[in-house]
Formats: structure tokens, C-alpha cells, sequence
């Protein structure tokens, strides 16, 4: 068994983890729990990381130079929804359930507190993923609603929970 220790680093993701990232998403029972098409390219990826926009964190889960995870924390460039972020994951395979995606989501929920000031951080995760669906109650998420019929996944239409873990402000 894999253990989630100080030999996995937490890193933003940058050109050097293209390679990486291809691998991650290209891993089907990686891409068909999210909304991405099958064989992401690294120029597209590069694109993505080419970015230098600070409303956005991408980051990576590494174990000896592999990345076996990543997160990216989007917020929201709508002036009205400035105070919103959403986050999308993924965790390789072989290291579901050890740990990779808490570290990771905690990560990227730590920058929404503390350094974006957000109150509200959204994601969606299909309705028979229930691991994912766990990890983000532990973190705080509720589900706000169910999306029918969302994404296509496997030739047929797949439901999601419209999720969503807001900062309370006392009152």
C-alpha cells in the first residue's frame, strides 16, 4: 500500500509536468470521471499552464518525479462572482484513497481562505463517485443540486451534484 507521506510534494504545476499531466488524464478511469475528452494533448496543456493568471492555481501531486494528482483552483473573473472559485481534481489510479486528493483539495482550499478570500468554492462530481463524493463532504462541500443528464460518459448521459463549500460569514 502507498503511503501519502513527505515523499509525495505538492507543487504548481508548470511546463515541466506536461509530460505528467498527459499521463494522469490519459489513464482512463481517471478520464471518465471528469468532464475532459480522452487523449488531452501537452500542447494543450501547455496552453493551460501558459496562463500566468494569478485567479488561477494549478497544482500537482508528485512522487518521485511522477505526477500522480493534480487540482486547479479557477476564480471567478466575473466582477459579481469575484468572490467564487471552482476547483476540478483528479488522482491517479494506483494512488485513490491514499491521501492525494485531501492533501491536494486542502492545499487549494488553504490559497481560497487565506490568500483569495473566497467565500464560496464550487465543483462537480458524478453521482456514482462515491470516493470523490466523500473526499469533498469531508472538505466541507454539500450538494446544492443534481445536474441531469450533464455529461456524456461511457455513450450515455451521466447526472452530477452541483457542489459547494461556503465560508460562513457570522451575522
Amino acid at each position: 500500500m502507498k503511503d501519502a507521506s513527505p515523499a509525495i510534494t505538492l507543487q504548481r504545476a508548470t511546463a515541466q509536468h506536461i509530460d505528467g499531466l498527459v499521463a494522469l488524464y490519459s489513464h482512463p478511469q481517471v478520464t471518465r470521471q471528469t468532464t475532459q475528452l480522452p487523449f488531452l494533448s501537452g500542447d494543450l496543456w501547455r496552453q493551460r499552464l501558459s496562463q500566468h493568471n494569478e485567479h488561477i492555481l494549478p497544482l500537482v501531486a508528485v512522487h518521485q518525479g511522477e505526477v500522480i494528482g493534480n487540482c486547479s483552483l479557477d476564480q471567478s473573473t466575473r466582477v459579481r462572482r469575484a468572490h467564487s472559485g471552482s476547483i476540478g481534481m483528479a488522482v491517479a489510479p494506483a494512488w485513490q484513497g491514499q491521501g492525494v486528493g485531501s492533501r491536494l483539495l486542502a492545499a487549494a482550499l488553504e490559497v481560497a481562505d487565506n490568500w483569495m478570500g473566497l467565500q464560496r468554492v464550487e465543483l462537480t462530481a458524478y453521482t456514482d463517485n462515491q470516493p470523490a463524493l466523500a473526499l469533498y463532504k469531508r472538505h466541507g462541500f454539500d450538494v446544492e443540486g443534481q445536474l441531469l443528464d450533464y455529461a456524456l460518459r461511457d455513450g450515455r448521459l451521466t447526472d452530477v451534484y452541483s457542489m459547494a463549500r461556503l465560508k460562513r460569514r457570522e451575522r
